[in-house]
């Protein structure tokens, strides 16, 4: 059968380990450390799993009323790309059965030319 580790007794187990809280007698509190007058730019470190994924419209806001408006105004985009892509998605598949639908009427009068080539080849005799 399979193998399995003994398990030994340990009468000094004290349970998981937590590590000591030390204070810090060199830290004070600064409630203005994050503080800037503007906050211009956005640094994001971001492990995408798929590809294609689209990250925009990022929003720091002190007022949950400015958010509510960005909200709305990002809602209105998306929906207009959605649209779009849409459209174009629609347009490609249109594009792509029209193009079947070509070769699949060349495969068709290939196909005929070459049955008709066929018959005129029983017709000769063999010499």
């Amino acid at each position: 059968g399979p193998w399995h580790p003994k398990k030994i007794e340990n009468p000094a187990y004290q349970g998981p380990w937590v590590h000591p809280q030390i204070d810090n007698p060199e830290y004070k509190d600064d409630p203005e450390l994050y503080a800037f007058d503007s906050f211009k730019y956005l640094g994001i470190d971001i492990w995408q799993v798929k590809s294609g994924s689209i990250f925009s419209h990022f929003t720091l806001a002190d007022s949950w009323d400015d958010v509510k408006g960005d909200i709305e105004l990002v809602n209105t985009f998306r929906e207009g790309q959605k649209a779009k892509k849409d459209e174009e998605e629609k347009a490609r598949q249109a594009s792509e059965e029209k193009t079947k639908a070509e070769e699949s009427e060349d495969e068709d009068e290939d196909e005929d030319e070459d049955d008709d080539d066929d018959d005129e080849e029983e017709d000769k005799p063999d010499l």
